[in-house]
């Protein structure tokens, strides 16, 4: 047991009005021991645990600012051995002198909800260590090969600084035993592998023979000497190892101590008060974790328990021996018996009835109410023999809300069809329940370095959000602390032109920009694909001049022409290549063959290798560039900093911002690196455009990017997000316009149907980039018929006018953190429809609801939810009111977009060719008649404030311009008010 800790009388009184053990610090900061908390604003607050008392107050890679937030108010005091930070928004609880921050000593409250935002599994001499359950750099949890335990294993250790970290207590000698799989690795090798052991930051090297394959799970071990206390035991690739190994779990073991079984799991707390994952729980049994059904929380869920399966918990700080209610989220489809049946599960050995769900993907909670002691105890979930086949989520003790991900995010779409089931996502900021640790414990430092090793000394660093339903603040809060979402060029949110198909300089004179002239459609951003490159088309480093025989006169021409260019950089270079020798000796030698044929990558977090890979752009003029990712290799060995945010950040540098795929990294593995680095999303909307990658064209694929922006937008804070509008991948072979070769053979571009490219584009008119992609597919509006030119053309001229209104919504993005592209609930988050629709429509800023057509035909209708207001459709002038739901539907001339009575739609009042060659000077304003508002048209030299006072419309510090007004009246008819110059205009 625990040993309560001592509380001083007089500083439970005074409540820390003199300095120990908890002092309060006029700069929002107070000290407890080793523990220090800095209150950032009335929803954050810095947990931060040095066992060395070596507080960090540097800036670190995810972390830039901390100096930038309004003082904050907030009351402090020591009780019954606790200290309690007190904001408007939330309370903070750390027991005082009780260590490293765990589920037991320190608590939120927020909005309703308490929460242990701190999840520390320490691994006792014979329990088992999860991989997952451990501190991973640069690797990816993964479960594809069977026999691991738990949710999965740590897979690759294939770069230099991957690794995973347990912290473990023991003392004497004791072994280190690894569970792990060594088959044939990526490197076409399978030959047994090397690692380097750490303990406390000493290292040594250990092997791990050839097992048969990846399914073929087996035992290596090594002997340590422990002192009494906590010690960090790593597992690392050393620029000396050979890693390409996959580790499912570590344990600490005495002399002739058997490896642990499942039910020996190392976990931490469940602590009475809050909501638990199942996952984290101890697993004996047939049971398994598992995460393929929708709606589950936290990472997973324990799957299909059955006869002998038992889960078990630590149940801690139950105030008094009573009877609690306990609360299992769950689900109860159809079983593996084949059965839909009311099902029953045993508590403690008490039966509890879980009825039936619709499917596995519906979930339910059903109460129990268990004889719990006072203080710490254990709570076990287990089956009848007979089997009680159902899913189990989460445990609440003594609690029912549910820690919820709103959002989520994911390096890329690559491979989405629409039609194989929704991406996973990987929660972010936001979630139902209102709170969110940041853990920013391994975070290099802001400009790379890493943050010293502290030996055997713990060492904790995390933001706690308590931010309850205000999702704003929180956004706010989060560009704040790590960054507001980039802003780009003006001419970045006009209509982007881009297609993987080999494209020559005379093409883009002589052909394509001509017809967008021609055919009165706007373009900002020309984008030239991988083939406009010598000796390799995929990986070379040099124009070919046969399509591009003046490079520079190339861009030159782009830019009198009102454009701007990007070309496609895939980041390995071939030995073949002239520019390889430059290269590798400005590597001093380091770039190793990477796993493509005769193809070398680059450490990025190797100085000498990111001076030789920044240097081969040099001698290609572009504006920018696009970093495309596919099977290279490429990748960055610095601890603490996600690699994707690292070389893009790299990227904005060289031309002002990064497009690329962002948050992870192709050398965690898995296409393209879709999951998530323990590193965290947070430092990549400060540079990049976040290109989503390789869908495919069906209308599934469409539908699924509607929910997909502003959960991205939501959970990560980035704003920029690119689609490929129109899908890059064909899926119907319909015979484009268009001819290429392809090995010798002609061969014709592909198109999609008149209807999806037609609603494609309209969807692409909303969202934060609008870019034109496909794989040697037809994507330009005079390729398809007379009415899907009609409508591609009309919402590509309405893209290019709505410019000016989508660049002041980056820059409050940029301001606020708050999306270009957002769901309902950002701004109405009492609504529960808000919720509901995420995946149907989105808000265009706070002022404009935007519901794609994503069905097939000439007519297509949608169900839309409008929030509360008064909403007056853009094309029709149909008003509806708010908190009511609609069918509206839209031939290809329209689509449902309306705008809030109170919002102002500031469009262009004339089509342009282009944003740059064309100033914004004569602006039309969309207002609703009788009603007020207000908005801040941004320019990058100056603002204009736009107020509306019912029938009055006053413009504040407007430069010389044509001002035109569109007043909506309620019966659905307007007026055109033609004001010139005026800056009061009645709107009567």
């Amino acid at each position: 047991m625990r040993k309560r800790a001592t509380v001083v009388p007089l500083l439970a009184l005074l409540g820390l009005l003199t300095p120990a053990p908890a002092t309060a610090q006029p700069t929002g900061t107070v000290v407890s021991g080793q523990a220090r908390f800095q209150i950032l604003s009335p929803t954050l607050v810095r947990s931060e645990y040095a066992g060395d008392q070596r507080f960090e107050n540097a800036a670190s890679y995810n972390v830039v600012n901390r100096t930038g937030f309004a003082r904050t108010p907030y009351r402090t005091r020591v009780e019954d051995g606790w200290l309690i930070i007190t904001t408007s928004a939330l309370t903070l609880r750390y027991r005082v002198d009780s260590g490293p921050f765990r589920a037991d000593n320190l608590e939120l409250r927020t909005g309703g909800t308490t929460a242990s935002p701190w999840r520390r599994v320490v691994c006792a001499a014979g329990q088992l260590c999860e991989a997952e359950d451990q501190h991973r750099e640069g690797l990816l949890v993964a479960a594809e090969h069977p026999g691991h335990t738990g949710a999965g294993f740590v897979a690759g250790f294939s770069y230099t600084g991957n690794g995973i970290t347990a912290t473990v207590s023991a003392t004497g000698k004791h072994r280190v035993v690894v569970r792990y799989a060594n088959g044939r690795g990526g490197d076409g090798k399978h030959e047994n592998r090397t690692l380097s052991l750490g303990v406390d930051g000493r290292q040594r090297q250990i092997t791990l023979p050839a097992t048969a394959d990846w399914r073929d799970w087996r035992l290596a071990e090594t002997e340590v000497e422990l002192s009494a206390g906590e010690h960090r035991v790593s597992l690392t690739k050393t620029a000396a190892d050979s890693g390409n190994v996959n580790v499912d779990s570590i344990a600490i073991l005495a002399p002739g101590q058997p490896y642990p079984g499942t039910q020996d799991r190392a976990i931490d707390d469940c602590r009475f008060g809050t909501t638990c994952e199942a996952e984290h729980g101890a697993l004996t049994g047939a049971a398994k974790i598992a995460d393929e059904h929708a709606g589950h929380a936290g990472t997973g869920f324990v799957a299909e328990l059955v006869g002998g399966t038992r889960l078990s918990h630590r149940v801690s700080s139950v105030p008094a021996a009573g009877t609690y209610p306990v609360n299992l989220r769950y689900a109860n489809g159809v079983g593996g018996d084949g059965k839909h049946e009311p099902r029953t599960v045993l508590i403690n050995g008490q039966p509890v009835t879980l009825p039936t769900t619709a499917n596995w993907s519906t979930w339910a909670t059903a109460t129990a109410r268990i004889p719990l002691p006072a203080g710490t105890s254990g709570l076990t979930v287990t089956c009848p023999d007979t089997g009680c086949h159902v899913n189990l989520d989460t445990i609440g003790i003594n609690a029912t809300q549910q820690h919820l991900a709103l959002g989520g995010y994911r390096r890329s779409l690559d491979g989405y069809t629409g039609t194989n089931g929704d991406p996973r996502l990987y929660p972010g900021l936001l979630y139902r329940d209102g709170w969110y640790l940041l853990d920013d414990t391994n975070s290099a430092y802001a400009n790379g370095t890493p943050r010293p090793d502290r030996g055997a000394q713990p060492y904790q660093d995390g933001y706690v959000f308590g931010y309850g339903q205000d999702y704003k603040t929180a956004l706010g809060d989060l560009a704040r602390l790590t960054g507001g979402p980039k802003l780009l060029p003006r001419w970045a949110y006009g209509v982007w032109y881009s297609e993987y198909i080999d494209r020559t300089a005379a093409d883009f004179r002589e052909r394509i920009v001509p017809a967008f002239r021609q055919h009165g459609v706007p373009l900002d951003v020309l984008v030239v694909d991988t083939d406009f490159k010598a000796r390799n088309t995929w990986n070379g480093w040099q124009y070919d001049t046969a399509k591009f025989p003046d490079p520079q006169g190339f861009l030159d021409w782009v830019h009198g022409e009102g454009l701007h260019s990007t070309l496609n950089i895939h980041p390995s270079i071939q030995g073949t290549d002239p520019d390889f020798p430059k290269a590798q000796a400005i590597a001093k030698g380091k770039l190793a063959r990477g796993q493509c044929a005769d193809c070398y990558v680059f450490d990025w977090g190797d100085p000498d290798q990111l001076r030789a890979y920044v240097e081969l752009h040099r001698a290609m003029p572009t504006d920018f560039w696009w970093l495309d990712w596919c099977c290279d290799g490429s990748g960055s060995s610095l601890r603490g900093v996600t690699p994707d945010s690292w070389i893009n950040e790299q990227y904005a540098k060289l031309g002002g911002f990064a497009f690329s795929r962002g948050f992870g990294s192709l050398q965690a593995g898995g296409y393209s690196g879709s999951g998530p680095l323990p590193t965290g999303p947070w430092a990549e909307k400060r540079t990049t455009l976040h290109f989503t990658g390789d869908t495919s064209s069906t209308w599934g694929a469409m539908k699924g990017t509607i929910g997909y922006t502003s959960a991205e937008a939501v959970s990560t804070g980035m704003s920029a997000i690119s689609h490929d509008i129109g899908g890059h991948n064909d899926t119907t072979g319909l015979r484009g316009s268009e001819t290429y070769l392809d090995n010798g053979q002609v061969r014709y571009t592909t198109k999609l149907p008149d209807d999806l490219y037609a609603r494609w584009v309209q969807l692409g008119a909303f969202q934060p980039i609008m870019r034109l992609h496909s794989n040697h597919s037809d994507r330009l509006p005079w390729q398809y018929g007379p009415a899907a030119q009609a409508s591609a053309t009309k919402f590509l001229n309405l893209r290019e006018r709505l410019v000016p209104y989508l660049y002041t919504l980056a820059e409050q993005a940029n301001r606020t953190g708050v999306p270009v592209v957002r769901p309902a609930y950002i701004d109405h988050p009492g609504s529960q429809e808000a919720y509901s629709t995420v995946d149907s429509q989105f808000l265009l800023g706070p002022d404009v609801l935007v519901a794609p057509i994503t069905t097939p035909g000439e007519v297509g209708e949608t169900r839309v939810w409008f929030p509360p207001g008064q909403w007056t459709d853009y094309f029709t002038g149909r008003v509806y009111q708010g908190n009511t739901w609609a069918t509206v539907s839209a031939g290809w001339d329209t689509m449902p977009v309306f705008l809030r009575a109170g919002g102002m739609l500031v469009e262009r009042t004339n089509n342009v060719s282009n944003d740059v060659q064309n100033p914004a000077d004569a602006l039309t304003v969309h207002v609703t008649a009788g009603a007020t508002g207000e908005f801040t048209l941004y320019e990058d030299d100056g603002r204009t404030r736009i107020t509306q006072h019912r029938n009055t419309l006053v413009l504040h510090n407007a430069k010389k311009r044509d001002w035109t007004v569109v007043v909506h009246n309620a019966d659905g008819s307007s007026r055109v008010i033609r004001a010139g110059r005026q800056v009061v205009i009645n709107l009567r």
